[in-house]
Parts: C-alpha cells; structure tokens; sequence
C-alpha cells in the first residue's frame, strides 16, 4: 500500500519540523550575543535569560519565535508542517476508504486539514501588532481551534484503524496504537483538566509550562505514526 510508505513519511517530518523550529528559537532567544552585530540580531523583546520551559515556564512559544530573527524560522517551519499535514490526513482518509471499499471524506480527515488550516493562520498573524482587544482574542481563538480540531482528529482516526485492526494486522503494531490511544486519552484530560486554570488570570509560569509540554505531546502522535505502520514494499 503507497499509502503506508507515505503515512511514515510524513509522521517523522510533521514531529521533527515543528519539534526543531521551537527549540531553535529558545536557542536563538537565549543566546542573542551570536547573532549581534548582524544581520539577524535578535529584537530585545525576543531575548530571554537560560531557562527550561518545558519545567519552569519562563516564557512562551510565541514570545520565543514572534520577534525578528526567529519568525523567520518558526512561521516557515509552521506553513510546511501544515502542508504536510493536509498530505498526511489525505493519505490516511484514501488507506481507510481502500480498506472499507468507500469513497468518502472520514470526519478524521475534515477536522485534520482544519487544524492544519488554523496552524498557517497562526503562523502568519503570529508577531503582527494590532493594539485592539478583538484581535488578541482572534489569535487566542485560532490556537484554540487548531489544537481542539487536532486532537478530534487525532481520536477519530485511533476510533478508525482500531476497527480496522484485523485487516491491518500484518501491516501495524497493536502496542503502538494502544499507545496512541493513550496519548490522545491523556492529551484531552490534561486539556480538560487545565481549562479553568487557563481561562483565569494568573498562573503564567504553569500556562507556558503547559503550553511547551503540550505542543510536544501533540507532535509525538506523529512520531508514534512512524513506528505503528511496518515497512512495506
């Protein structure tokens, strides 16, 4: 199936694209001094003292990648993880209509390329001032929209290959995919579970804790993709 070899294609660039872009701009933010005196000097908003993130929170993704140089690694990184994305929910939607003997668009593949639509819309609005309050709760909206079409999507297609996991037995490894279903299981409790916490005021530190830790957790997905289709020929 062509469909496979592609699938486990795209799984590793859509996890290491975006996982490489978010740390090459902590890099970029904390450490300034290699890139002074150039063309790239790191604007002063986008500069920040060593720290972990993913533990301590010390600042977001967006301030890390919003200013000039680092949008010029993070939105081009973001466009083309959304391209490979469309290609990926494609891919996935023609293997379950091949398997079903169907010609339809599975709910999978719809909210898939929406998530992937809201990441390019993100990517592009990110580091664009506007001093009004509808559009800092546009961007708010757009983030929120990507991550909840992301995991539905995410659900809905473990929902699928878990009913195909008969016909798919010589092609997948059922540890993988109790795995994915545990990822995305987790993924939506921790989103549940936080919500009241990131409506309110406050809490900065654990918001872009959270938001580091999550954006990874939602990437592994693809990673565990890699792993779950075995090599065909």
């Amino acid at each position: 199936m062509s469909e496979i070899t592609q699938i486990r294609r795209l799984s590793l660039w859509i996890f290491f694209i975006p996982l490489s872009a978010i740390n090459l701009c902590l890099l970029i933010s904390q450490n300034p001094g290699f890139l002074e005196n150039t063309i790239f000097a790191v604007d002063q908003i986008g500069r920040s003292g060593f720290s972990i993130p993913y533990i301590d929170g010390s600042l977001s993704i967006s301030r890390a990648s919003r200013t000039f140089p680092q949008y010029l690694i993070f939105k081009p990184s973001m466009i083309l993880t959304a391209i490979f994305l469309y290609y990926y929910w494609k891919n996935n939607n023609n293997l379950v209509n091949n398997l079903n003997s169907t010609n339809i668009n599975y709910k999978f593949k719809t909210f898939g390329i929406l998530s992937a639509v809201f990441l390019v819309i993100h990517s592009l609005f990110l580091g664009i001032k506007f001093d009004i309050q509808i559009y800092k709760l546009f961007r708010r909206v757009v983030l929120v929209l990507f991550i909840i079409f992301e995991l539905v999507a995410q659900g809905y297609l473990v929902y699928n290959l878990y009913k195909l996991k008969t016909k798919l037995d010589t092609f997948i490894n059922q540890k993988i995919l109790l795995l994915k279903f545990i990822l995305v299981s987790v993924l939506i409790i921790v989103a549940i579970l936080s919500l009241p916490t990131l409506i309110s005021k406050g809490n900065t530190h654990f918001k872009h804790m959270l938001e580091w830790n999550y954006f990874v957790g939602v990437i592994i997905f693809y990673l565990l993709s890699r792993f779950f289709w075995r090599r065909t020929t």
